[in-house]
């Protein structure tokens, strides 16, 4: 009954139409902050999350001894356990930049503008050998709200 009820009311055109412009605007803007406001925190849990995968990578890579050895198929184990419970996400060649981006940044994330770059922005960024450039970018991008074409751009 109460499906009847509202499928009427949403195939009446007036209702659509007797909202006022400006408070219409308004709930749209609330939403679109909500939606970024949520991928923006979504994206900062999962680059969290493969800091923390690389972390492990290495941990378990190096079994305590202060290199790892480099025989082990590890990642390539791991890569094939989870594919089919988490999909592409845990590939290979993710699981490989996971480790790199653990590498790259040993002492965690902790003082970057985490929440506003993205896993590409990271990712482009680890391959800046320089350690002040690579700060330099990180800062750049964070302040200037830069892309990541214009990162790219930049680096090169």
């Amino acid at each position: 009954m109460a499906a009847k009820k509202t499928a009427s009311i949403a195939s009446q055109p007036s209702a659509v139409t007797t909202v006022p412009n400006a408070f219409l605007d308004d709930v749209r803007s609330i939403l679109q902050r909500a939606r970024h406001q949520a991928y923006a925190a979504s994206n900062f849990i999962m680059v969290e999350a493969y800091w923390q995968i690389g972390q492990r990578i290495v941990q378990q890579e190096q079994g305590g001894q202060t290199r790892a050895d480099y025989g082990s198929h590890l990642i390539r184990d791991l890569a094939r356990n989870l594919g089919e419970e988490f999909g592409g996400g845990v590939s290979v060649a993710n699981l490989k930049n996971f480790r790199q981006f653990y590498l790259t940044f040993p002492s965690g994330l902790k003082g970057y503008a985490l929440r506003s770059l993205s896993w590409t922005h990271w990712r482009l960024l680890m391959r800046v050998d320089n350690v002040e450039a690579r700060e330099y970018y990180i800062r750049e991008t964070a302040e200037q709200g830069w892309n990541t074409r214009v990162l790219e751009r930049n680096i090169a």
